[in-house]
């Protein structure tokens, strides 16, 4: 992609195509504060570029018809969401429609140059399909701080070796194209605003509860990073005075205490200690438990499980909560792996923060889980590119 918008009013036209699909001339009137022939100049200038495209006759509304218009159907947007224990890649089209979606097993720990040859495999074999002959640009999410303008990340807690990693750069260079990088929450945000939950919410909070916690701030349907990008790092807020230790090096974190790998580590105590049958037959059978082996136990009504997830619903409810006060936001969306731990742990969020916070807050607040899983981070990764491609240059 080559081309980008040359002003503010093309951009916007952009983003509108990208977002509703087709238009007609008419639509995208009704849409822009454009003159009649404003519009049509602008309109002329973006068929030229070869962003957009002709597409049929529109609906008749009296008078001659006019064509819609749509994004180039050749645009193609790659969506990558690096987790600590797994990588989702994905190709879309221009109106973020996923094409091809492929999801593999990885450890972040293995350091950047391992991953990205797993994620440039990924992209290659999406290449192979006939998906995609190129990408256009690609949106990368990592699971930690990310310091947005270079996209590099910096001092991220589960992922060693990754600090000042110019991620931005080494896969733009690997890839050919653009690539714009975010902590990988944010991308979970953008996603769900974008096809998923929060698709009619202008302020809104999405959690991530995965290996380890973070929060995309949402603030008039955009992503607010905070001045260095640190902004929703929210797993490092204490929640117990004198609490466990935290890979960050501080005591009493939310992540120390509910986190996918927390859950597993307690859940193995439990096994452990004889407290719960099912759980440690779990253990013996495969030698370490996660969290969906917490989730199968507490389905089937294991009381030990249960306690577990409700427990660490409290401590992530009890965040929320201050956050809601101070936010205010119009919805919460929880997401990421251990929401498969469901309603269990969605009823503890929800009592706790409907507790805690002020009723004006919280009276007409939806706490729900998100819709969309693991496409929600790619979906969001091909929004970020193409936010930044369909902005001036």
């Amino acid at each position: 992609m080559t081309a980008r918008p040359a002003n503010a009013h093309q951009a916007r036209l952009l983003r509108l195509l990208r977002d509703g699909g087709a238009h007609s001339r008419a639509q995208l009137g009704e849409e822009v504060d454009l003159s009649r022939s404003k519009l049509a100049v602008e309109v002329d200038r973006l068929l030229e570029t070869g962003l957009v495209v002709a597409d049929g006759l529109a609906a008749s509304r009296g008078g001659r018809r006019s064509h819609n218009i749509r994004l180039a159907p050749h645009l193609r947007f790659l969506g990558v969401d690096i987790g600590a224990t797994s990588v989702d890649v994905a190709v879309t089209n221009a109106e973020l429609e996923v094409l091809g979606h492929i999801t593999q097993p990885m450890d972040v720990r293995e350091g950047p140059v391992a991953v990205f040859e797993q994620v440039l495999d990924m992209a290659e074999k999406l290449k192979a399909s006939g998906l995609a002959e190129g990408f256009d640009g690609a949106g990368i999410g990592v699971p930690g701080p990310v310091r947005f303008p270079e996209g590099i990340p910096v001092a991220p807690p589960i992922m060693p070796g990754w600090d000042g990693f110019p991620v931005r750069e080494a896969l733009s260079q690997e890839l050919g194209c653009p690539v714009m990088v975010d902590n990988d929450v944010n991308l979970m945000a953008m996603g769900e605003q974008h096809a998923g939950v929060a698709r009619t919410a202008r302020d809104f909070l999405c959690v991530k509860i995965g290996t380890g916690i973070g929060c995309g701030i949402v603030v008039g349907s955009t992503v607010y990073r905070g001045t260095t990008g640190s902004a929703g790092d929210i797993g490092h807020i204490q929640v117990e005075p004198d609490g466990l230790p935290c890979a960050c090096g501080n005591q009493g974190c939310l992540e120390a205490h509910f986190s996918g790998s927390a859950l597993a580590r307690d859940a193995e105590q439990v096994a452990r200690e004889g407290r719960s049958a099912e759980l440690a037959a779990r253990l013996e059978a495969s030698g370490r438990l996660s969290a969906a082996d917490v989730a199968a136990a507490a389905s089937g009504g294991d009381t030990a499980a249960l306690e577990l997830i409700r427990r660490g619903g409290r401590h992530t409810g009890q965040v929320i909560a201050g956050l809601v006060s101070f936010f205010n936001p119009g919805l919460v969306v929880i997401g990421g792996g251990v929401t498969g731990l469901g309603h269990t742990l969605l009823a503890a969020i929800r009592t706790q923060v409907y507790r805690q916070s002020l009723p004006l807050a919280t009276g007409n607040l939806p706490i729900v889980l998100g819709e969309l899983g693991p496409a929600a981070g790619v979906i969001g990764g091909a929004r970020l590119i193409s936010d930044h491609l369909f902005s001036p240059a």
